[in-house]
């Protein structure tokens, strides 16, 4: 008997190898599906999963309310989701997720975790209603609900003997923090069991689309797509005009971006079958089929037609995939487990890792801590560069001393206040000590902490989380491999994408193995830092034919020769008569100054013959807004030119009717 158990556990050892190395390449696929066990994996795993969720359902179900305290921030987890709270702009969400011991147990989470952005603060909230545990499912926030939609996943037994997918879906109330199960109306109960999907909304839909399942023979990639109508309760499956239509073929870990016509689709993982030849040479012999690792590249949009007035009511959407050409200045090499967040009609990319098999051995992989922006209506990627602080100049100097005045005023005023809370004189107020005499002041500091400011990004990883609040990108965990370890982070990051003026480290706990097993990389990824900008002064082919230099005025009396930006905003004139921001120009200032041109374009759309009923706000509402979307949608453009000209020893951008404006005015030189 011995023999035979030392036999199966180094069996048993192989395949975990074997599986471990395939999942490099894919890293959202974790090997499940199906209720029903393994024969093979009986001395393995002997666990019967439906009375192991059923007992988690016991345990949730004792909690009698909903309840939140503050705690420590999550503990490192793989495959989990973050969101940014669609009716809260200081919190974002982070459920579930999945770690692999050291002993190569695995462990799922259904804990739901709350950060407030002002304060700094995670919370654990507890509910009655909460989810499984799970890791690989998808969420999203609806488009006009102010909820927060979950569905599917997977859960396994701690050795990934035995695996379970989930096709259930919930809803988390973001104000009130309670979980509801869905039950739709109708005939169609909802799309089958997955892991690897993804979600996105659409007016009043979700939709999702792919992902794979797990049979006990191969792992079964889908494309197909469903709507779920938020409002009416009920599940749509959507289907392609006819036959000959095109869509997209199956995948997982692909990214999905809501547009206003619809949703926009880019990359994702799957395996294709491959013949191959069985002798050593590669010529002639016997022919057997592999599955092998592709990352897909194409872009795909989902166009949607709102259902007609008359319609009856619950009818869905009209829907036509439509593919595109393939993106400009596309992440090279391809790689997968990469993340992208939506923000303002744009994808903000991250991380990814590319797979090299080199041998039957291992698997050689590259990991990718790349910021990339996709420009969804121009189909084209923008490297994203931080930008470090200027040296100490005239101004940041006053800065600081305001700064320091200020400091002290507010202590003198703390003083003034504690003495007369203890019936004291002001007078006498200088020689009191703060920390004794006030105790608010530690409530205040707790309330405000200091982080880090860091002008390097995250580690490269793959599989990261991200999301976006208030023109913030937060980037939380991720994973990495070296070595055949796998190491998982816990970290929370900011980027101010409108400044990128550095990642503010929210948390940071160094991974237990991190030391074992990593070896210091910052001067790689200094030189990689280094070389954002000359890669996208290369790639942006546009931005670089008309110029080659920029010069500044010998004279203010003399007119400088065309800047760069301004040819740049000529051409740009050209194709679209909508005003272009200036280079280190604020939104604020780019509406101040385009603002009346915002408000004849916004009258000029008005169909002839009607009568106009906007008041003056309402068309400087609307300006704004749409001075807001053309501001974010040239960024990528303007901080190119920005870099460009702090190269040539151009700090701001001023033409010479501004500057006779502010020499009237100032008397400056």
């Amino acid at each position: 008997m011995a023999k035979g158990k030392d036999k199966k556990a180094k069996a048993e050892q192989k395949a975990q190898k074997a599986a471990k190395q395939a999942k490099k390449a894919a890293k959202s696929e974790k090997k499940g599906n199906a209720k029903q066990a393994d024969q093979d994996s009986d001395a393995e795993d002997d666990v019967d999963l439906d009375a192991v969720l059923a007992a988690y359902a016991e345990e949730q179900a004792r909690f009698l309310k909903v309840t939140e305290e503050r705690c420590a921030p999550p503990p490192p987890r793989s495959s989990c989701t973050i969101v940014a709270s669609p009716s809260n702009r200081n919190e974002l969400f982070i459920f579930g997720g999945e770690l692999m011991d050291t002993t190569g147990l695995v462990r799922f989470y259904n804990d739901l975790y709350v950060y407030n952005i002002s304060r700094g603060e995670f919370s654990q909230i507890s509910s009655p209603n909460s989810p499984a545990p799970r890791s690989g499912h998808a969420w999203c926030r609806s488009g006009n609900t102010g909820k927060i939609y979950l569905f599917g996943g997977e859960f396994s037994s701690p050795k990934q003997g035995i695996f379970y997918h989930f096709n259930s879906m919930h809803m988390l109330d973001p104000d009130t923090r309670e979980w509801s199960l869905i039950e739709p109306r109708g005939k169609v109960k909802g799309p089958p069991s997955r892991s690897g999907h993804r979600m996105t909304y659409w007016k009043n839909y979700i939709i999702l689309f792919g992902g794979f399942q797990d049979t006990s023979q191969q792992t079964r990639y889908l494309n197909d797509t469903w709507m779920y109508d938020c409002r009416e309760n009920t599940w749509h499956e959507m289907k392609v005009p006819s036959v000959n239509s095109q869509k997209p073929d199956p995948r997982s870990s692909f990214s999905f971006l809501p547009h206003e016509s619809g949703a926009v689709l880019f990359g994702g993982y799957s395996r294709v079958k491959t013949s191959t030849n069985k002798g050593k040479t590669g010529k002639g012999g016997p022919q057997r089929d592999v599955l092998k690792p592709f990352i897909h590249q194409d872009t795909w949009f989902l166009r949607l037609t709102p259902p007609a007035e008359d319609a009856p009511s619950g009818t869905a959407p009209a829907m036509r995939w439509e593919r595109r050409k393939r993106p400009a200045n596309a992440p090279n090499p391809p790689r997968t487990g990469s993340t992208m967040a939506y923000h303002k009609g744009r994808g903000i990319f991250f991380g990814g890792v590319h797979d090299v098999e080199e041998s039957e051995e291992g698997i050689d992989s590259e990991f990718f801590n790349e910021l990339l922006i996709w420009n969804i209506d121009r189909n084209r990627f923008f490297p994203l560069a931080l930008r470090r602080p200027k040296a100490g100049g005239k101004k940041q100097v006053q800065a600081a001393r305001g700064r320091h005045r200020g400091k002290a005023d507010e202590e003198e005023l703390l003083r003034n206040l504690a003495a007369l809370e203890t019936k004291g004189s002001i007078a006498g107020a200088d020689d009191m000590d703060l920390d004794a005499a006030v105790d608010t002041t530690a409530e205040v500091s707790d309330s405000k902490k200091d982080f880090a400011i860091k002008f390097e990004l995250p580690h490269p990883r793959f599989n990261a989380q991200l999301t976006v609040q208030d023109d913030t990108l937060y980037i939380f965990g991720g994973t990495l491999e070296k070595q055949d370890i796998e190491i998982t982070f816990s970290d929370l990051y900011a980027i101010d994408l409108g400044k990128l003026d550095g990642v503010k480290e929210l948390h940071y706990e160094e991974p237990i193995n991190w030391n074992a097993t990593i070896e210091p990389s910052d001067d790689e990824d200094e030189d990689e830092d280094m070389d954002y900008s000359d890669e996208e002064e290369v790639e942006d082919e546009d931005s670089t034919k008309d110029t080659t230099s920029v010069d500044t005025p010998s004279t203010p009396a003399t007119e400088p020769p065309p800047l760069k930006e301004e040819v740049e905003t000529e051409h740009k004139a050209q194709e679209d008569p909508r005003p272009f921001p200036r280079p280190f120009e604020s939104l604020r200032d780019f509406f101040a100054r385009t603002s009346e041109e915002w408000q004849r374009l916004t009258m000029a759309k008005q169909p002839a013959g009607s009568s106009s009923d906007h008041s003056v706000k309402e068309l400087r509402k609307k300006g704004f807004s749409d001075a807001e979307e053309r501001w974010w949608d040239a960024r990528e453009e303007i901080m190119a030119l920005e870099d460009e000209q702090e190269a040539a020893g151009i700090g701001e951008v001023v033409n010479l009717a501004d500057r006779q404006q502010d020499a009237g005015a100032g008397r400056r030189r």
